[in-house]
């Protein structure tokens, strides 16, 4: 099992930390230079003139998203844990102020400039965040740790579901085309997905929980199995989305 959530991680970290550079190089050189044109091409209701309040709702959302991103994986990451327990304390506040802000942020700029086909997962999303983040600070503050880290990881997987999304669109779009993904993803694949981007992380999440508690070894063999499967499959389509997604847009 122990082998099997590495494996996954060491995918994990060097997806987001791909993910974060192309927000850091993309979307930093439109807000130094202030054209947002190339920006909007491949960002769905992007900066729209004469909406200051919600441009501003973007920028912080992005802004917070690739801060959020790289600090998540340095406060699951054990050496840093056991090393430098000061930095995880004051990364770990700040990880939950800007995960509450990030999801705050994301309802409004979903609601506040009209609903799209993906508003309802996007809102079951930043509200799942919030609970995880009470919960995570709930229990860290009582200093029951056993009970903060599964909040904590639960967050941390909240958090990542915009990444999960650009990862499975990328492998479905190997797997099958663009068929059913839709315009800005409101085609009933999209739709899919984007329920999938928190579902499906959580749910295995879960699994490997219980095959941790399960006294067969039969079942932690078998979780073990499915998540080495489901975590190639992850790489790939973080491959993918590096190649046809990232990349390209950060010459």
């Amino acid at each position: 099992m122990s082998a099997a959530a590495v494996y996954w991680f060491v995918l994990t970290f060097i997806g987001q930390s791909l993910f974060t550079l192309y927000i850091l190089i993309f979307y930093g050189r439109a807000t130094v230079t202030g054209d947002w044109s190339a920006a909007n091409d491949v960002l769905p209701d992007g900066m729209i003139a004469g909406d200051g309040a919600g441009n501003a709702a973007l920028f912080l959302h992005l802004l917070f998203g690739a801060l959020i991103t790289f600090g998540g994986l340095l406060q699951l990451t054990p050496q840093v844990r056991t090393r430098f327990p000061r930095f995880h304390r004051w990364n770990g506040r700040f990880y939950m102020l800007f995960a509450v802000i990030m999801s705050v942020g994301g309802f409004y700029v979903t609601w506040g400039r009209g609903e799209t086909g993906s508003g309802y997962a996007t809102s079951i999303n930043g509200i799942l965040i919030l609970i995880c983040a009470a919960l995570a600070t709930h229990y860290a503050r009582a200093r029951d740790f056993v009970r903060h880290q599964p909040w904590a990881i639960r967050l941390f997987l909240m958090v990542s579901g915009v990444w999960f999304l650009r990862v499975f669109v990328m492998l479905w779009i190997l797997l099958m085309g663009p068929d059913g993904l839709g315009e800005s993803l409101g085609g009933p694949v999209g739709i899919a997905l984007n329920y999938a981007q928190f579902t499906v992380p959580l749910l295995l999440y879960e699994l490997y929980r219980w095959a941790q508690r399960s006294k067969s070894a039969a079942a932690r063999w078998s979780v073990a199995a499915i998540l080495f499967v489901a975590s190639s499959a992850m790489g790939v389509g973080i491959g993918m989305a590096w190649l046809f997604m990232w990349q390209p847009n950060m010459g």
